[in-house]
C-alpha cells in the first residue's frame, strides 16, 4: 500500500525461468507492493511453476502465445479486477531494478503524474548498462522523431518499465492496440492523446543472455510500426484521419 492506495506489480513474461524469482524477490523487498500478477505467454520453461510458488501472487496463463501486447492487455485487465490503484509493469528477466517501485509509486499515489518510465537513457544508463550501439542509436532516432511528430519531450518511449494511476488505464482502450511489440508505443500515444503528463525517472539497466530482446528483423518492424503510429496520431490531431487508436470521444470519457 502506499497512502492507502492498493499496488499491484504485473509481469508479462516468457521463458523467464532463470530471472523470475530473482526479480520477484526484488519487487517484494521494497515493502509496498499488494499483489504481483504473472501472466504465462506460453512459455516453454519451468516460468508457470516458479510463478505458480510464489506468494502473494496471481498467475495467468496463455495456452499460446499472444505476443508481447496481448500478454500486457490480459495483465491490466487483471490488474484493474484486481482493484489496483497503481499499476507497476515490471519485465520479469531483471532487465530493469525494481528498487524504483516506491519512487514510481509516490509520484502517481501523491495525485504529481498518471504515468511514470523507467528511463534508461537519462542519466546515460543504456550504454554503460550494456545496451547494443544499434539498439542504443535507433532509439535514439526513433525517440527524436516521436517527440517531433508527437510535440512531447520525451528521453525514450521504448523502456518496459512503466507505472500507471488506475484511473488512466480505465481510459485508454488497449484493446485496439496491436498484440505486438509496438503495444507500448501504441499505448504511450494514447495517452499523450488523452493530454496527461508522462513523468520519467532515471532507470539503470542490465544487459546479459537471460534478458529478453528481440532480433534485428523485429526491430526494424517494431521501429516502422514506432513511426506509423506517431504519424497516425498527428493526422488523428490535424483532424485529417480517423483512428481506432485514437477516437475522437477519447477527451469525453470511454
Amino acid at each position: 500500500m502506499f497512502k492507502d492506495k492498493k499496488i499491484v506489480v504485473v509481469m508479462p513474461a516468457y521463458n523467464a525461468a532463470q530471472t523470475l524469482r530473482k526479480t520477484y524477490n526484488e519487487v517484494m523487498a521494497q515493502e509496498i507492493v499488494d499483489l504481483v500478477i504473472v501472466v504465462d505467454d506460453g512459455s516453454q520453461d519451468e516460468t508457470v511453476a516458479i510463478a505458480r510458488d510464489l506468494p502473494h501472487t496471481i498467475v495467468h496463463i496463455h495456452e499460446k502465445n499472444l505476443g508481447y501486447g496481448g500478454n500486457q492487455k490480459s495483465c491490466y485487465r487483471i490488474a484493474l479486477e484486481q482493484a489496483g490503484d497503481i499499476i507497476i509493469m515490471v519485465h520479469p528477466d531483471y532487465q530493469y531494478t525494481p528498487k524504483l517501485i516506491p519512487a514510481m509509486a509516490s509520484l502517481i499515489g501523491n495525485g504529481l503524474y498518471h504515468c511514470v518510465l523507467g528511463s534508461r537513457i537519462l542519466g546515460g544508463y543504456a550504454l554503460k548498462g550494456g545496451m547494443p550501439l544499434w539498439k542504443y542509436v535507433a532509439n535514439r532516432f526513433l525517440t527524436f522523431a516521436e517527440n517531433l511528430v508527437t510535440g512531447a519531450k520525451l528521453s525514450e518511449y521504448h523502456t518496459g518499465y512503466r507505472a500507471f494511476s488506475r484511473e488512466l488505464l480505465e481510459r485508454l482502450p488497449i484493446e485496439a492496440n496491436s498484440d505486438d511489440f509496438v503495444f507500448d508505443n501504441e499505448m504511450l500515444a494514447q495517452i499523450l492523446w488523452l493530454d496527461y503528463t508522462v513523468a520519467e525517472v532515471s532507470c539503470p539497466t542490465k544487459y546479459f543472455p537471460e534478458a529478453s530482446s528481440i532480433n534485428l528483423t523485429r526491430s526494424i518492424k517494431y521501429g516502422f510500426g514506432c513511426l506509423w503510429t506517431a504519424l497516425t496520431f498527428r493526422l488523428a490531431k490535424m483532424g485529417l484521419g480517423r483512428s481506432a487508436l485514437f477516437p475522437r470521444n477519447y477527451k469525453d470519457g470511454l
